[in-house]
């Protein structure tokens, strides 16, 4: 009988043993289940987040619609980039936009000075504008050709569908000559930037004294 009694209780110590170590089972599963639905969670938004930058950076951008300039016979002097955005881009900062250009020995580096600012009056030409006056090697003016939500303004120049600016930039002390090698970029703070690559007349005319250079 004692014997009996003895095998009785020693199945029911292994039963709870076993019942233990299902538990703990049970446990550990559930942690490793919450860590990786966490995980799992996180690596959802941040591929989220991720894919929506990376559409960002990709369908927005500037294009240059064309780049005139004013010459003095010599060397052009004054440099109009015509702008605006990529189709599908998103609002794009002119007051955060850098712009770069090169003659082959120097680079010039500019950036948007709130001053140099105007919109071009009816049957007006750009490089009669207010934005050229006082503009220094260091800056670019803006002057706005077409903005119809008045969103690209003096302080906050932002454009968006449709609009339409052009990025005003004093080029003397560079080598603009006749059959000068010309590259550059107008570069936003995010998205495809704006290439420029022209190479300048063979021969500037007194009497023709604005050119079309890209």
């Amino acid at each position: 009988m004692k014997i009996l009694e003895f095998l009785k209780n020693k199945k029911g110590a292994m039963g709870i043993g076993t019942l233990i170590i299902f538990i703990a089972m049970v446990l550990v599963a559930a942690v490793a289940a919450s860590v990786l639905i966490n995980t799992s969670g996180f690596l959802q938004q941040k591929a989220s987040s991720t894919g929506k930058e990376s559409t960002e950076q990709v369908a927005s951008g500037l294009e240059i619609l064309q780049v005139t300039g004013v010459h003095n016979n010599t060397n052009i002097n004054k440099t109009a980039i015509y702008i605006s955005p990529n189709a599908g881009s998103s609002a794009i900062d002119l007051g955060e936009t850098v712009t770069m250009i090169s003659d082959g020995t120097s680079e010039r580096m500019t950036n948007y000075n709130s001053s140099q600012y105007a919109t071009l009056t009816t049957g007006g030409s750009v490089f009669d504008s207010t934005a050229w006056t006082n503009l220094n090697s260091n800056d670019f003016g803006i002057i706005v050709i077409q903005d119809a939500d008045g969103s690209c303004q003096n302080i906050t120049p932002v454009i968006n569908k449709g609009d339409i600016v052009v990025i005003a930039l004093n080029t003397e002390g560079l080598n603009m000559g006749t059959r000068s090698i010309i590259t550059g970029s107008v570069r936003p703070e995010f998205g495809a930037p704006g290439i420029i690559s022209f190479t300048t007349p063979s021969t500037y005319l007194d009497t023709v004294k604005i050119v079309s250079l890209q």
